[in-house]
């Protein structure tokens, strides 16, 4: 049986019995977490996020944790339906020094670095079309030069 750290108060009631369920069924397979990941299309770490309550499992997750302990599905996927939409939006980090909580969305983590590389790309896509926009064309400027009658005529003095 593992011992569980308690989970994070800001977890709503409907994401808390999810959770807890989930690691009871876990208890009685008996596996470790590194075991149930090589039983599961799921990590190790992603376990530990889902059984910890700092991210919500998902449902695939929920259908492979009770195939693997032989459980009945309908009663977990239930909760998950009940949790998902209370779960909170995106992971709560919880950061505990000198006994101070923290807790930062990764959404907005996210969403700031999609901002930061869409930005980076429209940069980089108008440098390049300022580039080819002056750059001499070369093809038709030497061909003028060789021949002024502009039809490449030898011309007789």
């Amino acid at each position: 049986m593992t011992r569980w750290r308690p989970l994070p108060d800001s977890l709503p009631r409907e994401a808390r019995h999810l959770v807890e369920q989930l690691r009871q069924l876990k208890d009685r397979t008996d596996l470790s977490l590194a075991e149930l990941a090589r039983r599961t299309a799921y990590s190790k770490s992603s376990w530990q996020r889902y059984l910890s309550g700092a991210k919500q499992p998902p449902r695939g997750a929920v259908q492979a944790l009770c195939r693997v302990a032989g459980a009945d599905q309908a009663r977990l996927l239930a909760l998950w339906d009940l949790a998902d939409p209370v779960w909170p939006y995106g992971t709560v980090v919880t950061v505990v020094a000198q006994e101070v909580a923290v807790s930062v969305p990764a959404g907005l983590a996210y969403r700031r670095w999609r901002t930061a590389a869409l930005v980076a790309f429209a940069v980089i896509v108008l440098l390049v079309a300022g580039v080819l926009w002056a750059w001499p064309s070369g093809a038709g400027d030497r061909g003028a030069a060789r021949s002024p009658a502009g039809r490449g005529q030898p011309t007789w003095s």
